[in-house]
């Protein structure tokens, strides 16, 4: 009867790998259809990488003409993008396929299909932390695509917000990795490229650093059990992209370490706010505010003291609580705190939250705070981690679904926003 029951199971788990793949390809579809038709009537106008992308092709690191009022920076008539230029790496050949003007009138439905990707790449890694239920990781990656600043920035487009949705792409890639083989050269180039997309990833090094020597069986207190070799491994697949960040920002403004953002136009509540400190304490107050707490406008007062409901609610653009926004994220909790790798996930998604909460950009315009995408992706592996170990509870799915709610306002207010 053993012997039965184990062939029973071996048979089975094909067929349940086979539904797996369907229902995950289907998410990727279902995700791109949402996201492509909530997106088609915005154009954000500043399709930055598409032309920075034609400029490299060309042998130039500087566009023609600006392409907005602000976030340019312009030196003898040459205007450089100062946002990290891998997505521009990303889009070469497309644009020598088909040319920036081609690609900045598709940039809905591109934009559209990395988030779809990032739906499908967390499908992946809801699989690898061990969510065996299929219907909980459904529930997973609609939090992830439908109840985080995904939606939002997918519905608004332009070269803030893809740089977003590149980078969780190969965020999401590398924790797939780390519950996988940890092959230190693969994460390098992973954690190398998300460096070149949204720069605050890189105090996510030392986590993949430290998943390497844990594959390895390395303990901190016998220094001759450290993987030294892998980790070499690991820092030479890091140092292309650090090499290229160097010499890109002193070919555009003579310093290594200036990629652009202190010499970017600004409008003018913005300049004032940069003029504090470009990362400073100053700003922390203000992040934390537009993370945890800023909430919608549910009332104006009109000059004769009557009380005007707005229905929906109105954001002001400058940020949301997480904990409105995205309440299916308190579901990390429940993961188990006693193992390493859930507190080295937590560890990590706070250290690349803080050079965003010292920063005086804030993220505007948003819905929620954009900047926490850098992070979301820890949080996402814990969230996973939490449901493998207790099973999604109801009140986990009530809240998923109270986001998705919240973020399908996001839509509304991409196009009424102002």
């Amino acid at each position: 009867m053993e012997a039965l029951t184990a062939r029973a199971e071996s048979d089975a788990r094909p067929a349940d790998g086979q539904l797996a793949l369907a229902l995950g390809l289907a998410a990727v579809a279902v995700s791109f259809v949402v996201f492509a038709a909530t997106s088609a009537g915005f154009d954000a106008g500043r399709p930055d990488f598409f032309y920075l992308a034609d400029a490299f092709l060309h042998g130039r690191l500087w566009l023609d003409h600006p392409l907005g009022p602000a976030d340019n920076v312009i030196i003898d008539g040459r205007v450089y993008v100062p946002f990290a230029p891998f997505p521009a790496v990303v889009f070469v050949p497309l644009a020598a396929l088909f040319g920036p003007v081609r690609l900045d009138q598709w940039e809905q439905l591109i934009d559209s299909a990395i988030a779809a990707f990032d739906v499908g790449l967390c499908w992946w890694l809801m699989g690898r932390v061990g969510v065996r239920s299929l219907a909980d990781r459904l529930w997973l990656v609609a939090l992830l695509g439908f109840s985080t600043q995904i939606w939002w920035v997918n519905t608004r487009g332009g070269v803030w917000h893809t740089g977003h949705l590149i980078a969780i792409l190969l965020i999401l890639a590398a924790l797939i990795e780390v519950f996988g083989r940890r092959r230190p050269w693969l994460l390098g180039l992973l954690v190398g490229a998300a460096f070149l997309t949204r720069a605050p990833v890189v105090f996510a090094a030392p986590f993949f650093g430290w998943a390497i020597a844990d594959r390895a069986g390395a303990t901190w207190r016998e220094p001759g059990s450290w993987p030294w070799a892998r980790w070499v491994a690991y820092a030479a697949a890091i140092l292309p992209a650090v090499a290229f960040f160097l010499w890109y920002n002193v070919a555009r403004f003579g310093s290594p370490l200036e990629s652009g953002y202190a010499l970017a136009s600004l409008p003018a509540f913005l300049e004032v706010q940069r003029e504090r400190g470009l990362f400073s304490l100053n700003h922390l107050a203000t992040n934390l505010d537009y993370l945890f707490i800023h909430l919608p406008s549910f009332f104006v007062t009109q000059p004769d003291g009557r009380i005007q409901w707005l229905i929906p609610p109105r954001p002001d653009g400058l940020g949301m609580s997480i904990l409105l926004t995205s309440p299916g994220l308190l579901l990390a909790l429940r993961a188990d705190w006693r193992s390493r790798m859930a507190i080295a996930l937590g560890l990590t998604a706070v250290a690349v939250l803080v050079p965003s909460l010292l920063y005086y950009g804030g993220g505007w315009l948003q819905y929620g705070y954009r900047y926490a995408l850098d992070s979301i992706p820890f949080v996402m592996a814990l969230v996973g981690l939490a449901v493998a170990r207790r099973g999604l509870p109801v009140w986990g799915k009530v809240l998923i679904v109270f986001g998705v709610a919240v973020n399908a306002l996001g839509v509304y207010w991409a196009y009424n926003l102002r």
